[in-house]
């Protein structure tokens, strides 16, 4: 791997940190930045890149939130649950003990929150990710959304303005808002959507806080990009260069990096403020994509 092709990798990494985090459709801003720095590899190659580096922004979710996400650790019994588990069924008594024992369940709850969510997407936006991403990854496409859901982001705000969420917590979350927000989530199949942003606008449009809204948003794309990634690989193969590997690499750790500070930086800003602008974000960059465009084929 050259200086240029490692200097793209890191550019597309810092932008794939942003975006997956932040609203604003990191699918769309790496089709665009693609229009003007191209990494000198294979187009499936390419195609590959551009999903499997999100491994690395997944990544970065996982070591933030790992306290909230691991599931398992060592406490005693106590004795009165000993006795109530020793009147259970000799097959019941092991799989009690080591529940109690090494399962954290209110964070398998949350797991099981999170996977509710994921059904939407595996039955109805699955089977059609190919057609999706034959027919839809163009500027067109990428413009439209991002102007559309601008304004259902301002709309959204201003209508929320007097409501008060219903689950300010992800332990308050019930299985039907999950699923809900699931549901939102298959917008997101559509370039320049935004995943995350498909998903806030559910969670606030079902009463969750925007904080709850964000932090699930977070915890559904570690399986929903990991499958996404596991199904490149295997259309993909296995067949690497060892420049390939570096590109691959370098973009996911930088991926990595900063979407920590994508994270730590959308967790303190909403805070104090609302989605509002992001929305404005989304606008004003979809009518520069459509200008550009239509004026480069004017030109052509």
């Amino acid at each position: 791997m050259n200086i240029i092709e490692f200097f793209k990798a890191v550019f597309l990494g810092i932008v794939e940190g942003i975006t997956e985090w932040l609203p604003i459709s990191s699918t769309g801003h790496m089709i665009l930045v693609d229009e003007f720095i191209k990494l000198d590899v294979s187009h499936e190659f390419k195609d590959f890149f551009l999903v499997v580096i999100q491994l690395g922004a997944i990544l970065a979710v996982v070591v933030l939130y790992w306290n909230k996400l691991w599931p398992f650790y060592i406490r005693p019994v106590s004795k009165k649950t000993q006795m109530a588990i020793s009147k259970q069924p000799a097959a019941v008594r092991g799989f009690m003990t080591f529940i109690e024992k090494f399962c954290d369940k209110d964070k398998w709850m949350l797991w099981f929150k999170i996977l509710v969510a994921c059904l939407p997407t595996i039955v109805i936006a699955l089977p059609f990710n190919d057609v999706i991403e034959e027919k839809f990854n163009n500027y067109v496409v990428v413009a439209i959304a991002l102007i559309v859901y601008g304004v259902i982001f301002i709309f959204i705000e201003n209508y929320n303005k007097k409501r008060r969420p219903t689950c300010r917590s992800l332990q308050d979350m019930s299985f039907k808002t999950a699923f809900l927000i699931g549901v939102f989530q298959v917008l997101s199949v559509i370039p320049g959507t935004s995943r995350s942003g498909s998903t806030i606008i559910g969670g606030i449009l079902v009463g969750t806080s925007r904080t709850v809204a964000a932090e699930f948003t977070f915890f559904l794309a570690i399986p929903v990009m990991v499958g996404a990634s596991l199904l490149k690989l295997v259309k993909f193969g296995f067949a690497f260069t060892a420049s390939e590997v570096m590109i691959l690499i370098t973009g996911m750790v930088v991926a990595f990096i900063v979407s920590i500070l994508a994270i730590k930086f959308l967790m303190g800003y909403i805070k104090k403020h609302d989605f509002k602008a992001f929305g404005w974000y989304r606008i004003v960059l979809g009518i520069l994509v459509l200008g550009y465009f239509f004026g480069k084929n004017l030109l052509a």
